[in-house]
């Protein structure tokens, strides 16, 4: 296999050039990085990022873990986090918890075996001791995204803050009973809750989490018959929404008269439906490259400094299903 060294004599440019090409730096001319390129890619190049990071070499590698790449939502992060590292000359590697804290902590010990240079991660309890621990275990920069962990950088909705919102909009609108879908720790709850306390409506709010769908079938239909009160279901994501919009229509419930549903996330689903569902849009892109830019400045500049905490403001999109 071709080495640097004889790209280098090839090309008639230095072997430092040549690694600069090769490792995406784009302070190379572009006549020259596609003369470099061209070589490469005749003779088969094949750049061993691993053995790179093993002689203590940055291997431009970023990990990324997000918790469910089902959800459309994160897709769109994943997509825009490898768009904003690319034009720094970096490449990412994905991996999917699932949910699952045993997945979590396999692929972060992947993450460290593979010498990355720093890791974007989307934790499932940004505020156990557990992911702290693990986290300081990587010896790399970390860079929380869409979660609020303290101590460490973290780039962020406030979901909350978010939550207050929903609440406010569906009280507004006539709602008087409420389900959130869910986890209980949820920031997003717990806005919500505490918004709907205010209003005097806490008695009147439930949360469940979604288990499968023929579960949740059971739980929303017995839900909504302890009472004729007009209801309003929040519901996580957009997938919990969907499902829930479904569900009401096999129940023959009307949307939004009988029953109003509010997702979060705004993925590109939901603005095709009948109706379009009401939802929480994050500002994925912005909130990606501003992340990816913070945890490159980590790694190119080290040293000693605070920790990053930059919330963003969520926007509500309402349509036809409130």
């Amino acid at each position: 296999m071709i080495t640097m060294t004889e790209i280098a004599r090839l090309t008639h440019v230095s072997q430092p050039t040549v690694s600069r090409v090769l490792n995406g730096n784009p302070k190379v001319s572009p006549e020259i990085r596609e003369r470099v390129l061209a070589c490469a890619r005749e003779h088969d190049y094949q750049f061993n990022a691993l053995a790179k990071g093993l002689q203590g070499s940055p291997t431009h590698l970023l990990g990324v873990l997000v918790t469910d790449i089902s959800n459309g939502f994160f897709a769109d992060l994943a997509k825009q986090i490898e768009v904003a590292a690319r034009e720094r000359g970096y490449s990412i590697i994905l991996f999917n918890s699932d949910y699952n804290p045993a997945s979590e902590q396999e692929y972060l010990d992947v993450v460290r075996r593979y010498k990355v240079d720093g890791v974007l991660a989307v934790p499932i309890r940004e505020t156990s001791a557990e992911w702290h621990a693990y986290v300081q275990k990587l010896d790399v920069p970390v860079v929380t995204i869409t979660r609020r962990a303290a101590g460490l950088d973290c780039f962020y909705v406030d979901h909350g803050v978010a939550g207050a919102q929903v609440a406010e909009h569906l009280v507004d609108r006539g709602y008087r009973r409420f389900l959130f879908i869910g986890k209980d720790y949820d920031g997003k709850y717990l806005g919500f809750r505490q918004a709907l306390e205010a209003r005097g409506l806490g008695a009147a709010t439930t949360n469940r989490v979604l288990r499968d769908h023929d579960q949740l079938r059971r739980e929303l239909g017995d839900w909504l018959a302890l009472s004729p009160d007009r209801a309003a279901v929040f519901a996580g994501n957009d997938i919990y929404a969907l499902q829930v919009l479904d569900i009401l229509r096999e129940l023959g419930v009307a949307v939004p008269e009988q029953v109003g549903v509010i997702g979060f996330d705004d993925t590109f689903m939901g603005r095709f439906l009948n109706p379009r569902l009401s939802t929480v849009s994050q500002p994925t892109a912005r909130m990606a490259r501003e992340a990816v830019d913070w945890l490159l400045d980590r790694i190119e500049q080290p040293g000693e400094r605070p920790p990053m905490d930059r919330p963003f403001s969520a926007e509500l999109v309402v349509r036809e299903s409130t």
